[in-house]
């Protein structure tokens, strides 16, 4: 079959402007203030007004951006592993009168809709990778809203585990993005509020088209918030609060000396033709608008892996497991920002699977040192990336290629895998490895295992895939166990994959993107999964509408002083 024509790469406005980068560090911070008691850490929100990570709008009223939320981003990291003492993290505001009003509201204005949807985005696994932290890795978080609290500010509230609101007859929290702005809670707002905090969806209706938003009492029982406090209790409580969840905490306590790990700086080189890191190498192709992503597992010939949880602490950020991730992830957020005309991902895999079998070994083995655990969580956020980016994703196995255990995951996360079958020389066909780590130890955003996923949780094929734990899987067996979509042999290889990838080239990427996102996400529903899917569905749309942005839309002329003109038609 012949391939189409590839569709010819429009120019995209995000281009022009300088790059995004995600690597910061404390000494950095404009917006945050990190303190330490103890088990409790305090995250103090104090936005710089002539802060933005662009020109053109002040981030008034503790309003932020994609760099406030690059900051917040790094500051949980550092929580997470220098500060393994810390138990409970106390989010609040050190401006007076004012928690946080949300996403600035003229940085939408001024912004392409890429540039909303991919902020929308990453503010979105911030808040989520803040539940997931008290999921999994015994981290508990209050947010102690100290003033007016509303849109995306509240949306933050709403991610943490508790929320005491200051009782001072004017602080209120609001959700006023429909009657304000005519757009829809960006991070996850309307999905928390029910599937979270069980807010009746009447009491709900109401609180989400009342700009002024709701205080006191009424905010307490309608279940927008845990506790009110008067002002002169307020520190006091949030305190004792912190505590108390904080002893149901099973990371370190501060008695027993745990040493925290520095995340040094990631080191990248960073060309027109692509990016390369000490576990990764990304090459663009911007002719046929493809990036190659090559992940290499540990050379343990050069450099053993350290044995022992003693020896994994004293590796510390240069132990492979969170040396790979944190890359990785890097990796990922630069494409995905940077780089919007790149349709395709393309993940292959170099290097000896042993490698990458031993450290998944050693992550389950010692998957209840606070150090590891945190580990693995790093590892299943940055899947769990893969898995929500906009982006066609597809994994090639060749010769050469180290697909095992952790580094499988990148094929199961692929909306296709292709495993060269070599039947002139057998001797050379690539493989595929499973291990224990690629049946529950990275869910996804629907909390499955990727098998799980894959398999439609049927006992058959999953219990066939098990049986293969450890053992190398040739190409035409992977395809009849389900672990790869195909297996061309090596005389269609090289045909198969370049019509596959000119093939994609050549469709609309919005209808890729939906594509995508309805096949990934089978099955189960939890409140990630309808953030990402239904939510982001819908604000994607809205942000294309002319009642949000057009030039009399509610988004455009939000502090000019007219009023929004609206298409009174419903769609």
């Amino acid at each position: 079959m012949a391939a189409p024509d590839t569709a010819v790469a429009q120019p995209v406005a995000q281009s022009t402007v300088a790059r995004v980068d995600y690597r910061t560090d404390p000494s950095q911070y404009k917006h945050w203030k990190l303190s330490f008691d103890g088990a409790v850490a305090t995250l103090g929100i104090d936005i710089a007004e002539d802060g933005g990570i662009r020109e053109g709008y002040k981030l008034k009223l503790n309003s932020y951006d994609l760099g406030v939320d690059i900051e917040l981003h790094d500051a949980l990291q550092r929580i997470r592993f220098e500060h393994p003492e810390v138990r409970t993290v106390v989010l609040t505001s050190l401006k007076d009168r004012v928690f946080c009003s949300g996403a600035n509201i003229f940085m939408l204005g001024l912004s392409t809709h890429a540039w909303k949807v991919n902020f929308c985005k990453f503010t979105n696994e911030t808040r989520n990778g803040i539940e997931d932290s008290s999921r999994h890795s015994g981290l508990k978080f209050i947010a102690a809203v100290n003033g007016a609290c509303a849109g995306g500010g509240y949306e933050l509230a709403l991610a943490c585990d508790e929320i005491l609101l200051v009782d001072d007859r004017s602080s209120t929290v609001a959700l006023p993005e429909v009657p304000l702005l005519g757009v829809l809670p960006g991070t996850g707002g309307l999905t928390r509020l029910t599937d979270k905090r069980r807010v009746r969806h009447d009491r709900a209706d109401i609180f989400c088209t009342v700009a002024e938003g709701i205080r006191g009492e009424r905010a307490k029982a309608w279940r927008l918030v845990d506790d009110v406090v008067k002002p002169n209790r307020f520190s006091q409580a949030v305190q004792a609060r912190a505590l108390e969840l904080a002893a149901q905490s099973d990371r370190p306590e501060v008695a027993e000396g745990a040493q925290g790990i520095a995340l040094t700086r990631i080191e990248r080189v960073e060309r027109e033709s692509g990016l390369s890191y000490a576990s990764v190498e990304v090459a663009i192709d911007r002719a046929k608008r493809t990036a190659t992503f090559t992940v290499k597992a540990p050379d343990t010939a050069k450099a053993p892996l350290p044995e022992g949880i003693e020896a994994i602490v004293a590796a510390g950020a240069a132990w492979w497991p969170l040396q790979f991730a944190r890359e990785l992830d890097d990796a990922i957020l630069t494409m995905r920002t940077n780089e919007l005309d790149i349709g395709t991902w393309i993940f292959k895999t170099e290097g000896d699977a042993r490698g990458v079998l031993a450290a998944d070994a050693t992550l389950l083995e010692h998957r209840d040192h606070w150090f590891v655990r945190e580990t693995i969580g790093m590892l299943r956020r940055t899947l769990a990336r893969i898995d929500v980016s906009s982006r066609s994703i597809f994994a090639l196995i060749e010769p050469g290629s180290c697909f095992a255990g952790t580094f499988a995951e990148l094929a199961f996360a692929a909306d296709r895998s292709y495993m060269a079958a070599l039947p002139s020389n057998e001797d050379e066909e690539p493989v595929i490895t499973l291990s224990e780590a690629n049946f529950g130890l990275y869910p996804m955003v629907t909390q499955q295992s990727r098998l799980v996923r894959r398999f439609y949780g049927e006992a058959e094929p999953l219990d066939a895939a098990r049986a293969q734990i450890g053992q190398p899987v040739k190409p035409l067996e992977a395809e009849r166990l389900g672990l790869v979509t195909t297996a061309p042999d090596d005389i269609d290889w090289a045909d198969e994959i370049r019509i596959a990838l000119e093939e994609r080239a050549a469709m609309s990427p919005d209808a890729l993107t939906g594509l995508e996102a309805n096949l990934r996400f089978n099955g189960v529903e939890t409140m990630e999964t309808r953030i990402f899917g239904r939510l982001s569905a819908w604000q994607n749309w809205i942000f294309n509408r002319p009642n949000a942005v057009g030039e009399k839309g509610a988004l455009k002329v939000y502090g000019k002083g007219s009023k929004a003109q609206f298409d009174l038609a419903r769609v």
